[in-house]
């Protein structure tokens, strides 16, 4: 499902017109987005949880040479799924 799908199901849905529904998932991934960006995490009941994790400076190789190679700390977005939701995907419903 792309992004275009997502606001088609919520306007079916929720009744909403298509603008509407435009805005309200754009309003709704924003949140997430500036908050997870801001460091907090961000949980839904029975969905997931949205938060920012650190990656430690390590040693890697390059492909080409194997030279080794420093690899940056970084900061970047994860998502873990609630027990509801893994138990619904495993189900296939």
């Amino acid at each position: 499902m792309n992004r275009n799908q997502l606001i088609d199901h919520v306007a079916r849905t929720a009744g909403l017109d298509a603008a509407t529904a435009t805005a309200a998932v754009a309003a709704a991934l924003d949140a997430v987005v500036t908050a997870v960006a801001a460091g907090e995490q961000v949980r839904i009941a029975e969905f997931g949880t949205f938060e920012a994790r650190e990656r430690s400076a390590r040693q890697g190789r390059n492909p080409q040479t194997g030279e080794p190679i420093e690899i940056a700390a970084t900061t970047a977005p994860a998502f873990r799924a609630a027990s509801a939701f893994r138990a619904r995907v495993a189900a296939g419903a």
